[in-house]
């Protein structure tokens, strides 16, 4: 199984370009908002048993998916590179991919944040996120996040790997065409295409 490992802050087309990605290869997606919505009628965000249970359901998904031998899984998660756990809890949902030798590959989405506000209330998030149905909120969410949390690399001062030992292709996607970024994701990986 290829897992690729999609990043980048909110709002930037993770789920949206992933979902390109499939289009292309025939992975399946696990977005991160697949662990998160279904737990927030019973947990805050961001409190310990909301933690907790995320990161299981990830953990399980992921290694599920190389004992279950899919063709690849195209995974989407924010990540604050400035806290270690986050880092760490990452090192820990590719160990099973990692163990039974199959590739991970590290895709890195950015975009300006005036073009991801601008995304909050679009199709696809209010579709595959009950959270973000209220745009005012979720606007203020992203703001509120990116001041308390880096997601996005720094090539000068975070090296060029968020994975040392894995591919790291770092895209601007602030034009809004996730077939476009797909294609080059697909390309620049060398992915098989259906």
């Amino acid at each position: 199984m290829h897992l690729v490992c999609v990043t980048g802050p909110p709002a930037v087309g993770k789920m949206t370009v992933g979902r390109a990605v499939c289009d292309l290869t025939g992975f399946r997606l696990f977005h991160n908002h697949m662990s998160i919505e279904p737990l927030l009628g019973v947990y805050d965000f961001g409190t310990p048993s909301f933690q907790r249970i995320n990161a299981m359901i990830r953990r399980e998904v992921i290694a599920e998916s190389v004992v279950a031998d899919l063709p690849g899984l195209v995974f989407t998660f924010a990540i604050d590179l400035d806290h270690p756990a986050d880092l760490a809890q990452l090192r820990e949902l590719v160990e099973p991919v990692e163990r039974a030798g199959a590739p991970v590959d590290v895709v890195e989405l950015y975009a300006p944040q005036d073009v991801r506000l601008a995304r909050e209330g679009g199709t696809d998030r209010m579709d595959h996120k009950r959270s973000k149905r209220d745009v005012e909120w979720a606007r203020s969410h992203v703001v509120d996040l990116e001041s308390r949390a880096r997601f996005s690399t720094d090539p000068a001062r975070d090296g060029e790997r968020l994975l040392p030992g894995h591919r790291h292709l770092r895209l601007d996607n602030d034009h809004g065409d996730a077939r476009a970024t797909a294609e080059r994701v697909v390309t620049e990986l060398g992915l098989p295409r259906l």
